[in-house]
């Protein structure tokens, strides 16, 4: 059974430990009732400072175990906030009421680097020149070494148009291939050392 549901529970630091042992063993009258309805079910509990997160297979699962923390919360009398009921999606890895995460890209472009490039080896020199001219016109980010230009992209999908109309190759971005492959001085050279 997958525990793709959870409640978060906010309680002051001195209660927080008195609520997790109360949820494991001894539940005041309300709960106790409550806590039946789920006897059969094993949920996860833990915590992290003050806050208890408490882990279900499912979401009428969830409720019920909602219903029954927030029943010893009014029993203790403790200052406590509970969130809704939160679901695990899977494919971008987080909680539902969390903000979606920037991808690496958007990460790389935030720290001024280009995540993709396109590494043109051109005839010449001048033809590297030119091409690197007519690239910065359209607005990309460009070096030129020799008869290599590199043009700096925000997305693959971005690179691959961009390799397959000047005959370029795709590459991870600098800062990418810096940390992969260490100690190569080329490598914020889009990788040419390697």
């Amino acid at each position: 059974m997958a525990d793709d549901w959870r409640i978060r529970i906010e309680v002051e630091e001195e209660h927080a430990g008195g609520l997790l042992d109360q949820l494991g063993f001894e539940l005041g009258a309300e709960a106790r009732e409550l806590a039946r309805e789920l006897e059969q079910q094993r949920l996860a509990v833990s915590r992290d400072g003050n806050e208890l997160f408490v882990y279900a297979g499912s979401h009428p699962e969830a409720l019920r175990a909602l219903a029954v923390i927030e029943a010893e919360l009014r029993e203790q009398g403790a200052k406590a906030r509970t969130s809704r009921v939160e679901h695990w999606l899977e494919d971008e890895e987080r909680w539902d009421d969390e903000p979606p995460a920037e991808s690496w890209e958007e990460e790389q472009l935030d720290q001024g680097y280009a995540p993709w490039e396109v590494r043109v080896q051109c005839g010449g020199r001048e033809e590297a020149h030119a091409l690197a001219e007519r690239l910065e016109q359209e607005g990309y980010s460009v070096t030129r070494r020799f008869h290599y230009v590199i043009a700096g992209v925000a997305s693959r999908e971005d690179a691959e148009r961009l390799a397959e109309r000047v005959h370029g190759e795709v590459e991870p971005g600098g800062e990418l291939v810096w940390e992969t492959v260490p100690g190569n001085p080329f490598a914020v050279f889009g990788g040419l050392g390697g």
